[in-house]
This record gives structure tokens, C-alpha cells and sequence, in this order.
């Protein structure tokens, strides 16, 4: 795991995510694209390996775009790594009016949250938890929000619950 590859973060609040990573019991894992698990899992292997942390990995409950579903999670074997739950419907994004009662138990629970992509970014960002947005900036809305650009890669902590100077 390591903090600037190639095009690195525009925005990267990588050594306060391993301070929180080395703080934390329990971490709920927001997944995105399907095509994205199988690094997914490298990455949570990686996790486990480096942090005594649990890890609950988070799909779509349906089919929507190219999200990951629970079918590409048993397909990888992500289920044979952490435990895989649902969020329980089917929006491109994660909408916790709409979220699962498992879902919304352990949101609530979980110490920490790294949440992929921008559409959870889009429904997450003004939320008060200590969550992470790993996303590659998409749009002009969002590049203003992030303070970076169009096609940036982001590592961004939560302002409102986690500030960047920690």
C-alpha cells in the first residue's frame, strides 16, 4: 500500500487514512465498479495483513451500471476474505434513506468508512462520519467540491468529521 503511485492524488490525505487504519477495530468498505473488485481485494488483503481490523466489504443490493453486485463479490472470492453485504438496493450511489437494515447497523457501527467512487462521494460527503472518498473526479461540481479537477484522483477524509490536518 503505498501513498503517490504514477498520476498520484490531487487531493491525498493518505497518512491520516493510516493513522485512522492503525486507530480503528472496524472498517466498512464501500465498493464501486465491478471491474474494480479484484483490486478491491488486493487492496483489503493488504488491510488485514498490515492492521488488526475488520473489514466488511459493501455491494449493491441490485444491478445498476457497472456497480459491483454480490454475484462479482462470490465471483472473486471476496466473500472468502471479509465479510460481503448488500446495501440493499440500487441506486449509483448510497443513499441511506434506502439502505438495508444490515447496512445501516453497520455504517453505524464501524469505525471507519472508505467509500469508492464518485457517486458515493455524491451521497456521502456532507454526512458526519469518519469516512474516506477514494474517486476520480468526473465533473465540474465535484471538481469544485474536492477543490481539484476534472479527472483527478482523490484521497480525501471526511472534513466535516475528520479534518485534513490530523
Amino acid at each position: 500500500m503505498h501513498g503517490n503511485d504514477q498520476q498520484g492524488f490531487a487531493w491525498d490525505d493518505y497518512e491520516l487514512l493510516l493513522k485512522r487504519l492503525n486507530r480503528s477495530k472496524s472498517l466498512l468498505y464501500l465498493g464501486d465498479n465491478a471491474g474494480e473488485i479484484v483490486w478491491d481485494k488486493i487492496l483489503i488483503e493488504e488491510l488485514l495483513d498490515r492492521f488488526n481490523i475488520e473489514i466488511i466489504y459493501t455491494v449493491r443490493g441490485f444491478p445498476i451500471l457497472n456497480d459491483v453486485t454480490m454475484e462479482d463479490a462470490t465471483f472473486v472470492g471476496m466473500d472468502k476474505v471479509v465479510k460481503v453485504i448488500s446495501n440493499g438496493f440500487d441506486a449509483p450511489g448510497t443513499l441511506l434513506n434506502r439502505c438495508s437494515e444490515e447496512f445501516l447497523k453497520k455504517y453505524e457501527e464501524s469505525d471507519l468508512i472508505l467509500s469508492k467512487g464518485q457517486g458515493n462521494y455524491e451521497s456521502l460527503s456532507r454526512e458526519n462520519c469518519a469516512i474516506f472518498f477514494v474517486l476520480q473526479v468526473k465533473c465540474p461540481v465535484i471538481a469544485r467540491d474536492t477543490h481539484c479537477h476534472v479527472g483527478d484522483l482523490v484521497l480525501k477524509a471526511q472534513s466535516n468529521h475528520v479534518p485534513s490536518h490530523q
